[in-house]
């Protein structure tokens, strides 16, 4: 079975490091982009399944990122921010992201997040492994 494909689009690498490694445990196949013009490159050769998306980028900020997909592809986006206002979550959400979540966030929660996201996109690798993100949850 193929993974399925996530890009990781935010400026701290460490914290795009940590994400890449908590979704390779998962059987994800994950990209890294450090700013919104590299993201909008990479994602034409990459065509990933999910994109997380920092909004705090150099350059072109998450915003306009999801502004431009938007354009040309119906791809899932988890925003990711700091930036934790209702303000904030809502404009997030009316540029076209299917979910919001705010930094700093538990990593268990974004795999669960992402899982429930694909799934609903009709992109869900398997019940089985969500089943296991819901059993590892209940022995934590």
């Amino acid at each position: 079975m193929l993974k399925q494909k996530i890009l990781i689009v935010d400026d701290d690498e460490n914290i795009a490091e940590l994400i890449s490694l908590y979704l390779a445990k998962e059987q994800y196949d994950t990209e890294m982009a450090h700013d919104g013009e590299e993201a909008l490159q990479i994602i034409d050769g990459y065509n990933p399944d999910l994109i997380l998306l920092d909004i705090m980028l150099p350059g072109i900020d998450g915003y306009e990122v999801c502004q431009q997909v938007r354009k040309t592809r119906d791809v899932p986006i988890i925003m990711l921010s700091a930036k934790g206002e209702v303000f904030d979550k809502v404009l997030g959400l009316k540029m076209g992201a299917d979910d919001y979540l705010v930094k700093p966030f538990d990593a268990n929660e974004l795999v669960a997040r992402v899982s429930a996201v694909l799934r609903r996109a009709g992109n869900s690798k398997s019940e089985e492994a969500d089943s296991a993100v819901a059993a590892d949850f209940e022995h934590s």
